[in-house]
């Protein structure tokens, strides 16, 4: 590395130097030693080994202080079995193809690995104790997730029991404990698939084995996950690859301008519409004017008419369905 010579700032002399004066040149040759030792710090902080790096690795170091348990889980589509073909959330996407069968769209990717959450759920579901700004919502994540801790109860009737994960990307303010509480809640509900008859439901923690995979993510990750199946989500919308139900983290926050009063509704929409494609239903649209729009309806193109509605059976146990989209 060169570095500019450095003359001092003594003045010159012309012949040997005596007294004072020759002190004077001593001393400033010491000052100039000492600012070409912090020239070169300065260069090298702003190097390959500090400036941007060292500050995304201290903040790395700092998301290493949490109390949930941590392992490595990536980003990848996973490898899971079971469930529909690929499709987006009540919303959808532009270039979505339902007709894709899941083994010949699923590529190959690594899942969890055992990080779980064993918080008792202080931070609510909504990760925050007020109205959340958009802007506040984080674009993209690192793509690795924690997942909630422990076993739910059971529930439905359904011979086959239908075991899932609840998890939630790293960095964000959502606890994994609650969001599973509330998705529990939400598969377990009289009004929720469970009143088919043939569907049950239990949670279970990282590393049991499973059917499918609930994931509260950033939109960027969404994009990422269901992109490697051919979805474009957009940063807006969900959707159900594999054996992965993908939350946009913005839909869970904010809902949509027909859910904007209740988002707890909204969320139910969201996580019975993608766990009803993982179930093998499909697209219906509003039977008629003044009713319940279907669960499986894509909402947030707007209701033709129909009336808000989050769930697949109403309290007296009847199918709230419509036509079917092609």
């Amino acid at each position: 590395m060169k570095h500019r010579s450095h003359r001092s700032s003594a003045p010159s002399h012309r012949g040997p130097a005596r007294g004072p004066s020759r002190g004077l040149l001593l001393l400033a040759g010491s000052f100039g030693a000492i600012a070409l030792t912090a020239a070169g710090y300065a260069a090298v902080a702003d190097g390959p080994w500090g400036g941007a790096a060292s500050d995304a690795a201290a903040a790395r170091l700092e998301g290493g202080g949490s109390a949930e348990v941590r392992a490595t889980e990536s980003a990848s589509a996973g490898s899971g079995t079971g469930g529909a073909s690929p499709l987006a959330d009540p919303g959808d996407v532009k270039s979505a193809s339902p007709s894709a069968s899941r083994s010949s769209a699923e590529p190959s990717g690594s899942d969890e690995s055992g990080r779980s959450d064993d918080a008792d759920g202080s931070t609510d579901a909504s990760g925050s104790s007020g109205t959340v700004d958009e802007k506040d919502i984080p674009r993209s994540g690192p793509g690795t997730f924690t997942t909630a801790a422990g076993t739910g109860t059971r529930s439905g009737k359904g011979a086959k029991v239908l075991r899932y994960a609840v998890s939630v990307e790293d960095g964000l303010t959502l606890s994994a404990a609650a969001t599973a509480r509330e998705v529990e809640k939400i598969l377990a509900d009289p009004r929720g698939w469970t009143a088919d008859g043939t569907s049950a439901f239990q949670r279970v923690p990282a590393g049991a084995p499973r059917d499918f995979v609930v994931k509260v993510a950033t939109p960027g990750t969404v994009d990422t996950i269901c992109g490697q199946y051919g979805l474009d989500t957009g940063g807006e919308v969900n959707c159900n690859v594999g054996d992965q139900v993908m939350v946009n983290l913005k839909r869970w926050l904010l809902a949509t301008e027909f859910y904007a009063q209740d988002i707890p509704q909204y969320r139910a929409l969201i996580i019975n519409h993608e766990v009803g494609h993982y179930l093998g239903h499909g697209h219906q649209t509003c039977p008629g004017a003044g009713m319940p729009a279907p669960a499986m309806m894509q909402q947030i193109k707007g209701l033709r008419g129909c009336v808000i509605n989050a769930w697949p059976y109403d309290r007296n146990g009847k199918a709230i369905t419509g036509p079917a989209v092609p």
